[in-house]
């Protein structure tokens, strides 16, 4: 009777491994694909997908100055702008489901306050600073990944040339 439960044993053991298996993939992507996909919903011609590159496009544009101006504010030592800013491009990233650019502008948003939200403690203005000088460098990374991903999704969607 043991080796009639091993078979179900094994088929549950299977299912966990692919549900690992699943997970491990949706954290090697660098968009939350539920968010993007409704996003594309909206799009009214399935064949040039105009609305939903219109956002993407936008939100290209809007990193780049934007990261240009956290890199000033954090050379100035200006928390307030980098909290700020943290917050804007926090909502940005979420709209089109850039999750670590997401996260990691949340956590910027927080520092510039001089707290750390997931420790539940305050920061010096030096530690504060510290961190953003880290997560910034990391947010700038994972944005690159995000922007290569959703170039590629779009030149093999699109119908027209994505420049």
């Amino acid at each position: 009777m043991e080796s009639a439960g091993r078979p179900k044993e094994r088929s549950a053991e299977i299912n966990r491994e692919s549900d690992v298996q699943s997970q491990t993939k949706e954290t090697h992507t660098p968009i939350d694909e539920e968010t993007f996909n409704q996003i594309v919903e909206l799009d009214e011609d399935d064949d040039t997908y105009d609305f939903s590159w219109g956002m993407a496009s936008a939100y290209f544009s809007q990193v780049k100055s934007t990261f240009e101006e956290m890199n000033q504010a954090l050379a100035q030592h200006d928390l307030p702008k980098l909290s700020n800013l943290g917050h804007f491009l926090k909502g940005s990233s979420a709209a089109l489901g850039v999750t670590r650019v997401q996260a990691s502008c949340e956590k910027i948003q927080h520092y510039g306050l001089l707290r750390d939200e997931e420790l539940g403690i305050d920061l010096t203005p030096q530690e504060a600073t510290e961190k953003i000088k880290r997560l910034l460098v990391q947010a700038q990374a994972d944005y690159k990944v995000a922007e290569e991903w959703l170039r590629n999704w779009f030149s093999s969607h699109r119908k027209e040339e994505v420049g």
